[in-house]
Parts: structure tokens; C-alpha cells; sequence
């Protein structure tokens, strides 16, 4: 059995509990986007395409610290097993 399944049969709502991790990690990442500067690096910074790569770079941070965390909830859980 792995670490999430284990987790899984501890929280019973931890699905629940992934979606609304990776929900507030991309509203997060998006907010934090809004402070940087694309008009530097890009030629036309308020085009579809621009805007389209801010979503997908928000999505991708996002993805990337809530599966930090939710991995961190997984370890931290399994640490009951050793002590």
C-alpha cells in the first residue's frame, strides 16, 4: 500500500482536500503573476497568446507547490508509522 493510500484510509477527504490545495496553489500563483512584468520580455504583452501563457504559467507554478505541500501532508503523516 503506498503513502496516499494510507493517507487516503487516515483523511477520508483528502481528495477533497488535493483539489482545494491545487485550486488555492494556482489563485496564488495567479495573483503573485500579476506582479511581474511580461511587457519586458514579450512583444505584445495584452495579446490573447500573452494572456494564454500567464494562465499556463500560473497553472504550472501552481501545480508545483501544491504538490510540495500535499507531498510534505504525505511524508508528515507517514512519519506516524516510524515513532
Amino acid at each position: 500500500m503506498s503513502n496516499m493510500e494510507e493517507l487516503t484510509t487516515v483523511v477520508p477527504q483528502m481528495p477533497l482536500i488535493n483539489i482545494v490545495v491545487y485550486l488555492v496553489a494556482v489563485g496564488l500563483s495567479w495573483w503573485a503573476l500579476q506582479q511581474f512584468r511580461f511587457d519586458v520580455l514579450l512583444k505584445q504583452p495584452r495579446s490573447p497568446a500573452a494572456k494564454m501563457l500567464q494562465v499556463f504559467m500560473s497553472i504550472g507554478l501552481g501545480y508545483l507547490v501544491a504538490s510540495f505541500f500535499l507531498k510534505y501532508l504525505e511524508w508528515s503523516v507517514g512519519l506516524n508509522g516510524i515513532f
